[in-house]
C-alpha cells in the first residue's frame, strides 16, 4: 500500500484538535484527522462537563465557524464573578461592566461545543477524517513523519500534531517526556436548579476542603465544580440527591438558595502536567497533550484554544518554501505559547498551594490579599484583562 501524503496529520479531535483543524480551513494544506470515535449526538439533558470560554477563545471559535453553530439558549454569559475566601469577610468581585467589556466569559456545554466543531469538519475540503482510527506507529524521518494507523493505513506527513489529551499517544511515540504531578484531588461536577436567580454571576468559594465553583447556566440553573481531596470527593459522590443538594448549598453559603439536582455527580482526577517541550522533529503538541493546569481558574481549555490558534497562525504565516515541519515554524509556535502557559501553570499551582495551606498566618495573609485586591480598581482591571485573553 502506498503512503497517503499530507501536510499535517492531527491525532485527536477533541475540542482543541478539532478547532485547530477548523482553523486550517483557509490554508492551502492537505490535512488528515485521526480520531477513535465521533462525539455523541447532543440530547436534551444538560452536560455536567462545562467550560468557561474566555472572550479571546470565543472570538477564535467564531472565526473557525463553530460559535455560530451553538444553540444560544444553552450558552450563558458571565457578567460578574464573586470570590469568597475562607474568612467570612474575605471577598473579591469582578464585573464585566466595570472592566468595560460585554462579558467576562461564556459558559458552554462541552458536548455541544464538541459536536459543533465536529459537524463543521464535513464541509472542509482539505480535510480527510479517519474515524474510528488510532495511531499505532510513529516514525520520524528527515523529510516527513510516517504515521501508521491501527488499521494499517500509512500516512506521510510533514507535521504530526498531538491533540490527544493528557495521556497523549503522540507525545509518548515521539519520546517527549512529561512531568506529571497529582494533586490528590478530584473535580466533582453536577448541575442544579436554583431557588434564586444567579443574574449571570459565577461564584467561587475557597474552603478548607477545596475550591467550590458555581458556574451559571441559562435560567435558574448552575453547574458545580468542587475541586476537593479524594476522600471528600468520594464522600460527595456517595451522597443521595437531597443530601448532596443540601451539602452544596451550605458550602456555597446559600448564595443561590435551595438547590435541586439535575444531573448525577461525576468526578475526574486533578493533576498538573508539563511536557518537556511542545515541539520536536516534525511533531507539535497542543492542549492537554502539552500541558494540564489546575482547574481553579477555569483556563485549561482556553490555553488549548490559544495553542490551536497560535499553531494555525504559525503554519499559515510560514514562508512559501518552508514545509509545515520546518524547525523555524515549530520554534515560532513554541515561543509564542511559552510565556502564557508557564504563567498560568505558576498562578494556578500557586493558588492551589496558597489556599490549601492550613496555617493561620497564611490564612490571614490570603484573605487580606483578596480584600486588598478588591479595593484596588487598577489591579482588578489588570487581572480581568489577563483572564479575558
Amino acid at each position: 500500500m502506498s503512503d497517503l501524503e499530507v501536510d499535517v496529520a492531527v491525532v485527536g479531535a477533541g475540542l482543541v484538535g478539532a478547532s485547530f483543524v477548523r482553523a486550517l480551513a483557509g490554508a492551502a494544506l492537505k490535512v488528515v484527522l485521526v480520531e477513535p470515535a465521533p462525539p455523541p449526538e447532543a440530547g436534551p439533558q444538560w452536560d455536567s462537563r462545562i467550560y468557561a470560554i474566555s472572550p479571546a477563545s470565543a472570538a477564535f471559535l467564531e472565526a473557525v465557524g463553530a460559535w455560530a453553530a451553538l444553540d444560544r439558549s444553552r450558552v450563558q454569559p458571565v457578567l460578574r464573578m464573586e470570590i469568597r475566601g475562607d474568612a467570612p469577610d474575605a471577598a473579591l468581585s469582578f464585573s464585566a461592566y466595570e472592566a468595560g467589556v460585554a462579558e467576562l466569559a461564556h459558559i458552554v456545554e462541552s458536548g455541544r461545543l464538541q459536536r459543533a466543531l465536529w459537524e463543521g469538519l464535513a464541509g472542509q475540503p482539505n480535510v480527510a477524517v479517519h474515524c474510528p482510527a488510532r495511531g499505532a506507529v510513529l516514525g520520524i524521518g528527515t523529510d516527513a513523519a510516517t504515521l501508521v494507523l491501527d488499521g494499517g493505513t500509512r500516512i506521510r506527513a510533514r507535521l504530526v500534531v498531538g491533540a490527544d489529551g493528557a495521556a497523549s499517544w503522540v507525545r509518548g511515540a515521539a519520546r517527549i517526556d512529561a512531568a506529571v504531578q497529582s494533586y490528590g484531588q478530584r473535580g466533582v461536577v453536577a448541575n442544579f436548579a436554583c431557588e434564586r436567580a444567579h443574574r449571570g454571576t459565577a461564584f467561587q468559594f475557597f474552603r478548607p476542603d477545596g475550591v467550590l465553583a458555581y458556574l451559571p447556566l441559562p435560567d435558574r440553573r448552575m453547574s458545580m465544580v468542587w475541586s476537593t481531596p479524594d476522600a471528600h470527593a468520594n464522600e460527595l459522590l456517595a451522597l443521595g440527591p437531597d443530601a448532596l443538594c443540601a451539602r452544596v448549598a451550605e458550602a456555597g453559603r446559600h448564595a443561590l438558595g435551595a438547590l435541586e439536582l439535575l444531573t448525577p455527580p461525576a468526578a475526574f482526577p486533578l493533576q498538573m502536567l508539563a511536557a518537556e517541550r511542545a515541539t520536536d522533529r516534525r511533531v507539535a503538541l497542543i492542549g492537554d497533550a502539552a500541558h494540564v493546569v489546575h482547574p481553579l481558574a477555569g483556563q485549561g481549555v482556553n490555553l488549548g484554544f490559544g495553542d490551536a490558534h497560535a499553531l494555525a497562525e504559525a503554519l499559515a504565516g510560514r514562508e512559501p518554501f518552508r514545509d509545515c515541519g520546518d524547525p523555524a515554524v515549530l520554534r515560532r509556535y513554541a515561543r509564542s505559547r511559552a510565556e502564557a502557559v508557564a504563567a498560568m501553570r505558576t498562578v494556578t499551582d500557586g493558588l492551589h498551594h496558597l489556599f490549601g495551606a492550613k496555617s493561620a498566618t497564611i490564612s490571614a495573609i490570603r484573605n487580606a490579599g483578596l480584600n486588598f485586591t478588591d479595593r484596588v480598581p487598577v489591579l482588578k482591571t489588570l487581572l480581568v484583562r489577563q483572564a479575558l485573553g
